[in-house]
């Protein structure tokens, strides 16, 4: 599976949450949301969730693979950090 496209929209103001970004595989499938988050250790990727009934979060979408995960981050925070991203609002979840 190649990962043919990256759009990234960085959140404007304060906050964890520095951008939401849309990946599409193989010019065919697409998820949206995946979020770029401010930790302690630096940014890292959070995967599209959903709050359940518990209050717990479960991912919509994930990698299965810890090497497919290790590049997908690796591709998407290369493009964060190039600068090549469009500006969003704090609200704007790439809908």
């Amino acid at each position: 599976m190649q990962i043919t496209d990256i759009r990234v929209r960085k959140v404007t103001g304060g906050g964890k949450p520095k951008a939401y970004v849309t990946v599409t595989f193989d010019d065919c499938f697409v998820v949206h949301n995946i979020k770029i988050i401010e930790g302690k250790t630096g940014v890292f990727i959070a995967m599209p969730s959903r709050k359940t009934r518990a209050g717990e979060y479960k991912d919509v979408a994930h990698p299965i693979h810890p090497e497919f995960r290790a590049e997908l981050q690796k591709r998407i925070l290369e493009k964060y950090e190039s600068g090549d991203v469009q500006e969003a609002s704090p609200d704007d979840h790439d809908a």
